[in-house]
């Protein structure tokens, strides 16, 4: 299913750092506000959020209409039933997720980069329907989490759950991640589930 970008012209205030950071020219400054002028350009990798100041793009699903819903060779019934699952996050990556997004709310699940790769069924173990970020404590710049700490504060998190390496780079994530709790000024449970070298949950505790 396809993704692409949605404007909520109430947050932006015209800046154009999106426009500037969109490489496919599908967007435009028209009367003050960024709009999507060219949706047929947009390949859905997300280069304007992180510009975007105010937290005013976010990703939605483009949905085809019913007469283009696939059909499956091993029967009509199986397209029809793929299309109708309901849709998931995105984007995921810390960098492009823009605080104020819609879909951060409830219990929000961030995960390093590299845990679901070792678990093989990561999203039905540990994510389900939550909001997921991911990221790498060693990898991504410092400042980058730093947005988490606007996250906590402002959208409605219920708790968050770590998912991290056991390697001691990884232990950084829960170290970040706890003192951006503490500096929201909010009283957010944090749990931390740590995966081994093997794919194997070999600890999990409440932070």
């Amino acid at each position: 299913m396809a993704k692409t970008i949605d404007i909520d012209e109430s947050k932006c205030n015209g800046c154009g750092l999106c426009v500037d950071a969109c490489h496919e020219g599908a967007l435009a400054l028209i009367d003050g506000k960024a709009k999507l002028v060219r949706p047929n350009f947009c390949d859905g990798m997300g280069d304007c959020l992180p510009a975007c100041p105010q937290g005013a793009i976010s990703f939605i699903e483009d949905r085809p209409s019913a007469d283009r819903i696939p059909i499956s060779p091993m029967g009509a019934g199986m397209g029809l039933n793929m299309m109708a699952m309901p849709g998931e996050q995105w984007p995921i990556q810390l960098a492009l997720v823009s605080p104020g997004s819609g879909f951060l709310k409830g219990d929000l699940v961030i995960g390093a980069d590299c845990t679901a790769f070792k678990v093989g069924n990561f999203k039905d173990r540990f994510v389900g329907k939550d909001p997921l970020v991911i990221g790498c404590p060693k990898l991504d710049p410092r400042e980058r989490f730093d947005k988490l700490i606007e996250i906590f504060r402002n959208d409605p998190i219920d708790s968050v759950r770590i998912v991290r390496m056991e390697v001691p780079c990884c232990g950084q994530l829960t170290r970040i991640v706890s003192t951006a709790v503490q500096m929201s000024g909010k009283d957010i449970p944090v749990k931390e589930t740590v995966i081994g070298r093997n794919g194997n949950v070999i600890s999990e505790a409440t932070i």
